[in-house]
């Protein structure tokens, strides 16, 4: 189950590494519930997630990550990450650490997605 969890993990922040926003909306179910800021209600469909990734190989780039799996049981996983990555509008590097807490289908598509995260820029 773990090795699931980290397939995915791994597969998601490789291809926001990538800015392959098509291939990361791939990981995730038609279905998906998706939760872009932990306090605001989850988009409404599978066309609001896509608008918020479809814009991400525009606006970042020189993506490095690493996380790792904190917890996990069969319905739920928690994944700290940290991230770099530079924001093309400003050329101003930051820095993101963050949780994910995702549910995976049979299929090893996230079915529930939701996310805190903490992001600081260079000065």
């Amino acid at each position: 189950m773990k090795n699931n969890y980290e397939t995915w993990t791994r597969e998601f922040l490789e291809s926001w590494k990538n800015l392959d926003w098509e291939k990361t909306l791939e990981t995730l179910d038609k279905e998906v519930v998706y939760y872009e800021n932990p306090i605001d209600e989850p988009c409404k469909n599978f066309e609001e997630v896509t608008a918020l990734w479809n814009v991400v190989a525009t606006n970042q780039k020189d993506i490095d990550y690493q996380f790792e799996v904190i917890a996990f049981d069969e319905k739920f996983c928690i994944i700290n990450f940290q991230m770099t990555r530079t924001m093309t509008a400003t050329n101003k590097k930051q820095q993101i650490d963050g949780v994910f807490q995702i549910s995976l289908n049979s299929e090893n598509k996230c079915t529930y997605f939701k996310q805190w995260r903490f992001t600081k820029e260079e000065a």
